[in-house]
């Protein structure tokens, strides 16, 4: 035998045994882990015994259970959640179907109810409540820093429709608490919000959650698009929290061709899994524009990522949240459940979606208030991106991670047209209350003149008349008229009005119609598509 067989062989044994050490070794790790982790189960088990056994006073051990669970969740990401069994269903009920109530999705932090959004249509959406807002008072009764819980928020807040809740929110920036009475209705769940074609060749779609019902929608909403001539598409994703992995697949599907990466998905217990486009699309050709902001996060996050990440459209708006953590429903015995982050989004480049977390939960959810006094809302040059965080294009487009999805396009905040009068209108109500009022008395002969929306658009105009009536109403509503703050703010107060109307008239889709007027990111879309920044940017899209 040659002297390079004997070390061939020699080689060859080495490695084995080498392998066969670190499955020992690894065996071993797993089973000492294994030990310790007994160790700890057994040691909450007696604790929980003995205070249960032992202690003075009487104890409701299942109270200290779920602290306990609450306690530890909180050691780990902002989005890993305990869910008792009465809570369970009515988390899901944005995603799932219908319920009587306010219209808020909201969290809970530091005792105090946080309006995550409102939700698209319902009563305080309508009446001007914002994200971010505080809620302190519920009829009189101040419900920040007394332990609140979802339960607690579920039965001050829902309720029959046509009931009245009376409550004072918290606003950043605000003095004074702001006082709002709100009637309980029916909350719509329809993904989408608005669908029409934005100009002769361009459609617009606005979708506000990722749901079980919004592929359906999707699809009979492209399909009449593509039937009154719609070649480009605008899909608006901004404020869109997200909501159910799968569906952010299949909308991404739509426009990737099949075989795509869309996104994929790791954690150190799950391995590496791979979501890919597959032949069915019904948008993989025509240029396509994502709309995303501060409030796009998640689902939206994934959408858009891959969009930009294939170099199939251009995204604008400014940078999204950043929440790319994978969560799985886990039941427990009791039918309570959590909700534990098992893994992290990746963006087909491989940026992870997920902002940083480790200052605390706190700074975390103070995340968009940082970015506005930072300027980062207003000025793109405000947010620094290190070398390490940038990645390529296959088309060699450089895009960035961090956290959040940040826009080929920047357009900033605008608050010019802003007035202390037109806030007022908002915390009042006065808005929405007119619109009511004046239409329970004119809406005959207001669909008598306005037979059709695009009547409506072309003919209506808000007269002297009206507008006199209009601040007569907020006037009894106690805002203080400025002529001053009016002209400052016509614009904005004249729009919110008509697309109140047409809503109300119409239909939401016809709101947001309307209201798009306000909409920088929508209004740069429509320039965008008709110049040629997709061809100097090389996207792929005939």
């Amino acid at each position: 035998m040659n002297k390079y067989i004997i070390m061939k062989k020699l080689s060859i044994s080495i490695c084995l045994t080498f392998i066969a050490a670190l499955s020992a070794v690894a065996q071993t790790n797993f089973q000492e882990q294994r030990v310790k982790d007994s160790v700890q189960y057994d040691k909450f088990g007696k604790l929980l015994y003995t205070v249960v056994s032992q202690y003075v006073d009487e104890v409701d051990s299942e109270k200290l259970i779920e602290d306990a669970i609450v306690g530890m969740l909180k050691q780990l990401d902002p989005h890993s959640v305990y869910i008792p069994e009465k809570e369970l269903k009515r988390m899901n009920e944005p995603l799932e179907g219908n319920f009587e109530g306010i219209g808020i999705q909201f969290n809970i932090l530091n005792d105090t109810l946080i309006v995550v959004s409102p939700i698209s249509g319902g009563p305080s959406e309508r009446l001007g409540i914002m994200s971010g807002d505080k809620m302190i008072f519920v009829e009189k009764e101040n419900i920040a820093g007394t332990g609140l819980k979802n339960s607690d928020v579920q039965k001050l807040l829902r309720g029959k429709k046509g009931t009245i809740v009376n409550v004072r929110i918290k606003r950043s920036n605000e003095n004074e608490l702001i006082p709002f009475a709100i009637k309980r209705d029916k909350i719509p769940i329809f993904s989408i919000d608005a669908s029409y074609m934005a100009d002769p060749t361009t459609g617009y779609i606005k979708v506000n959650r990722f749901a079980r019902t919004t592929m359906k929608e999707f699809v009979q909403a492209i399909d009449t698009l593509k039937i009154n001539g719609a070649k480009d598409l605008i899909l608006d994703l901004r404020g869109n929290g997200g909501g159910y992995l799968n569906t952010a697949f299949r909308l991404a599907d739509q426009f990737l061709d099949a075989g795509k990466l869309i996104v994929y998905t790791q954690g150190d217990k799950q391995r590496r899994q791979e979501y890919n486009a597959t032949r069915i699309g019904t948008f993989e050709k025509g240029r396509l524009v994502v709309l995303i902001d501060e409030g796009s996060a998640s689902a939206s996050e994934i959408v858009s990522g891959a969009v930009q990440d294939w170099d199939r459209g251009m995204v604008i708006g400014r940078r999204s949240f950043g929440k790319g953590l994978v969560q799985k429903p886990f039941p427990l015995p009791d039918g309570s459940a959590i909700r534990l982050t098992t893994a992290r989004y990746y963006t087909p480049t491989g940026r992870s979606i997920q902002r940083p977390y480790d200052e605390g939960k706190d700074k975390y959810y103070k995340e968009l208030s940082r970015r506005y006094e930072s300027g980062e809302l207003m000025e793109r040059d405000s947010i620094d991106f290190p070398d390490s965080l940038t990645f390529y294009t296959p088309n060699g487009r450089k895009v960035y991670g961090g956290g959040g999805i940040m826009p080929d396009i920047f357009v900033p905040l605008d608050t010019t047209l802003n007035s202390e009068l037109n806030r007022n209108l908002i915390r009042r109500g006065v808005y929405n209350e007119f619109v009511l009022n004046y239409l329970n008395k004119n809406r005959k002969e207001m669909t008598a003149t306005y037979p059709s929306f695009s009547s409506f658009k072309s003919d209506f105009k808000l007269d002297d008349e009206l507008l006199d009536k209009f601040f007569s109403f907020a006037k009894k509503k106690k805002v203080k008229e400025s002529e001053a703050d009016y002209l400052k703010s016509k614009k904005l107060i004249d729009i919110q009005l008509m697309a109140l109307f047409a809503r109300n008239l119409y239909s939401v889709s016809a709101y947001f119609e309307i209201i798009n007027e306000l909409n920088d990111s929508y209004q740069e879309a429509l320039k965008v598509l008709k110049g040629d920044a997709f061809e100097q940017a090389k996207l792929n899209f005939e």
